[in-house]
């Protein structure tokens, strides 16, 4: 692996996450050369500005390959990248909240088809925004909101920032974004606002998690954070996973460009060293690239990670299957061709159709701050890559998929 990783100057408040096994790249059908070549021009990009700095994890066959931190931590300090650095993860933190959802249906607790309105009473006054004629008209639900339907965003909720239509309006009014009120305060705003389609009727992706956030805790009889902690994230051992991180930690987080090296647009993401009081399920963790591989490597092994298992094998496996029915109208720009969606995950349906290599089955999703990972079971691998650019994700999504299956020997 790159001396990179191993000559990284000392960090305050290390991480102390337990690492992933590793070996050659050769020895995992990898090859060395191209990975170099993946490097090349990942650092031709930091050269050229396109980002600060960034993280690349390539595992296979069990155990890492290669793991290499390029760049600067902060394009403001001169502190290099680290291995151990600490990024705001955004809606990273689905897939995992996914898991514990999923937790609780094999713990009996709930069912994938039971109504929301269960669980959160409210939800019962919820209709559906149609514009008639130029006029906002509300329409009764035909069938109510569904846990699987939160998992697979067709609830018909939305995002505040995706797209601009009334309900989009509504959101932004409402302030659904605000990391100061609580789980149980959000979701009565999103509860008080209208739908913008039928449930079931077609994939938006939303704030459907965070609304799952709070039943987990109504489920549990725990806060969100306490619960994720004791059932995944402490098993896992992904020590510097949490929705804040300790002061100590200030010298390890990653920063963005203070404007949009693309488009000069102010770049503001929260502080991660601020503890919020909406913990949020969609977008709200902060995680190193270690913990995550660590989250990946056991997805990858079919639910378990160093003799503890964390989900079901048959319950994973119903998660990472394409759960949208035939020609449901989805949302491309996020949502790309040749993919359907599970249960908190995207999932590769076709060879090709996408702008980039993989394997049918394949599994992922990303954040919004520039982080992304995907999970190949038919290869054996799983890769993970942290930045804090908004504007450059999709960039480095397809670039950087390219270059780790250039190197799959």
């Amino acid at each position: 692996m790159p001396s990179s990783v191993s000559s990284a100057p000392p960090v305050p408040c290390a991480s102390h996450t337990p690492p992933l096994p590793q070996d050659r790249p050769e020895a995992l059908g990898l090859s060395s050369q191209r990975l170099e070549k993946m490097s090349d021009a990942i650092k031709r990009e930091i050269d050229k500005g396109t980002t600060p700095g960034v993280t690349i994890l390539i595992a296979r066959r069990g155990a890492v390959g290669w793991f290499e931190a390029l760049g600067r931590q902060s394009p403001a300090a001169k502190t290099p990248m680290a291995p151990d650095s600490i990024f705001r993860i955004f809606s990273m933190t689905k897939p995992i909240v996914s898991v514990g959802v999923m937790q609780l249906v094999e713990d009996g607790e709930l069912l994938l088809d039971d109504p929301l309105t269960k669980f959160i009473p409210e939800f019962s006054n919820q209709s559906v925004a149609v514009v008639n004629a130029g006029k906002l008209e509300l329409r009764p639900l035909i069938r109510p909101i569904t846990i699987q339907d939160l998992l697979r965003h067709t609830s018909g909720l939305a995002y505040d920032h995706i797209g601009d239509g009334p309900v989009q309006k509504m959101y932004q009014q409402a302030q659904v974004r605000s990391r100061k009120i609580s789980n149980a305060e959000h979701a009565s705003r999103i509860a008080a606002l209208p739908l913008v389609c039928q449930p079931g009727a077609a994939w938006n992706y939303s704030r459907s998690t965070d609304v799952l956030g709070r039943v987990i805790e109504l489920v549990s009889g725990r806060s969100l954070g306490a619960f994720l902690s004791e059932r995944i994230l402490a098993p896992l051992g992904m020590s510097d996973t949490g929705f804040h991180s300790a002061p100590a930690n200030k010298g390890r987080i990653a920063e963005p460009f203070a404007a949009d090296p693309w488009t000069g647009d102010k770049v503001a993401l929260f502080n991660p060293l601020e503890q919020p009081v909406m913990e949020s399920a969609g977008g709200g963790l902060v995680s190193t690239t270690m913990d995550y591989a660590r989250f990946c490597q056991m997805l990858l092994n079919g639910g378990t990670l160093d003799g503890t298992r964390i989900i079901g094998r048959k319950t994973l496996q119903l998660m990472t299957a394409n759960h949208l029915a035939p020609n449901l109208p989805t949302d491309t720009s996020i949502l790309t061709p040749g993919h359907g969606f599970g249960l908190g995950f995207a999932v590769r349906t076709e060879p090709g159709i996408a702008a980039f290599p993989g394997s049918v089955g394949q599994f992922f999703w990303a954040g919004i701050a520039g982080t992304f990972f995907w999970v190949d079971p038919a290869e054996e691998l799983f890769a993970v890559f942290m930045s804090q650019g908004p504007g450059q994700r999709d960039y480095f999504r397809t670039l950087v998929r390219g270059l780790v299956y250039a190197a799959v020997e």
